[in-house]
């Protein structure tokens, strides 16, 4: 083991257990070694017998006032670049702690505004808000270990963000089935259309749609973070056979929705339980305007085409409740 020579661009904290190291590897315990190891452009007192008094003396020059502030520009200068950028969590959060440790800054809320300054800040909602999510959790965090376990729950949660196109399967809570379609298989009344249904508790193929923007949604194809928040609209495509889901604007009774709404938190993310609603529109001489809105509900009612029976999705104006909660569940991410 070598101990490298103390020249002021390592905290006399660390470089003092460096030499401690070294004396229980070498079997000796003499401070003059230690301090022979100090450049000599540090002045130091004559009497120092100690390596606790070394190191105060260390603390003293005002080498160590630059070292300290220039840690502090530095996390200043610190930004987190996220995962979906290239960035590297466990690095960004080391130099955070290590430039902390540099500058001793010990106290958690002077850490936790550094740590702020250094998220990024996006007001266009197209990306994810890491700086709103995390002062959103300030009030819970009490030390390093809070603040570092807190901010990985965020990084987490992002990866499960539902994002422009990506593929999801709806779940009914209340019968843990999953809405689903058939491609060619048709209703035999009313407008004819392809059924929608709950199947299976078991995730197939049928169940499986794509999130897509709605029209009065400015998208940029060419920007792949677009994630859904507050109350978007959307379109749910089939996977396999291309089709929306929809409601017949004729007002057939038949099923669906068109879009989704969510409440509580600003993004929708995997596993979240939402109410699913379309907007009702009547036709006035060839201008459609909003009659009400509609929510998609399953229920023990049963049909069925041809020798197979299905449970019903049907869309109603009613009071919400249990039967109208779907869990969205993320299965893969353009």
């Amino acid at each position: 083991m070598e101990v490298p020579k103390y020249d002021g661009n390592i905290h006399p904290d660390e470089w003092i257990n460096d030499i401690q190291k070294y004396f229980k590897l070498k079997n000796i315990n003499d401070v003059k070694i230690a301090i022979s190891f100090v450049d000599p452009i540090i002045s130091l007192p004559a009497e120092i017998d100690s390596l606790e008094k070394l190191r105060d003396a260390l603390k003293e020059d005002i080498s160590f006032t630059v070292f300290k502030n220039t840690n502090k520009r530095l996390l200043r200068l610190l930004k987190y670049i996220p995962e979906r950028q290239n960035g590297e969590t466990p690095k960004f959060i080391s130099k955070f702690r290590k430039y902390c440790y540099n500058a001793e800054i010990n106290d958690i809320e002077e850490q936790k505004n550094y740590f702020c300054h250094s998220l990024p800040n996006n007001d266009d909602n197209y990306y994810y808000n890491y700086l709103l999510e995390f002062t959103k959790r300030k009030e819970n965090i009490k030390s390093m270990n809070d603040l570092i376990r807190e901010f990985e729950e965020i990084v987490t949660d992002e990866l499960n963000l539902i994002r422009n196109e990506s593929i999801v399967a709806l779940k009914h809570v209340a019968t843990g089935k999953y809405l689903s379609s058939i491609e060619n298989l048709l209703y035999t009344t009313g407008s004819k259309s392809q059924v929608a249904f709950v199947s299976s508790q078991v995730l197939g193929p049928s169940a499986l749609w794509k999130i897509i923007f709605g029209k009065n949604r400015y998208y940029d194809p060419q920007d792949g973070d677009s994630y859904i928040y507050d109350s978007h609209s959307i379109k749910l495509q089939h996977i396999d056979s291309y089709k929306f889901l929809g409601i017949n604007r004729v007002c057939y009774k038949s099923p669906i929705s068109e879009h989704t709404e969510e409440n509580r938190q600003r993004y929708l993310k995997s596993n979240d339980v939402i109410n699913l609603s379309v907007n009702k529109f009547y036709d006035n001489n060839g201008m459609h305007y909003i009659q009400g809105e509609e929510f998609l509900r399953s229920h023990d009612i049963q049909f069925t085409i041809g020798n197979d029976t299905f449970q019903e999705v049907v869309c109603h104006n009613e009071r919400l409740g249990g039967n109208d909660e779907w869990c969205i569940e993320l299965i893969k991410q353009d």
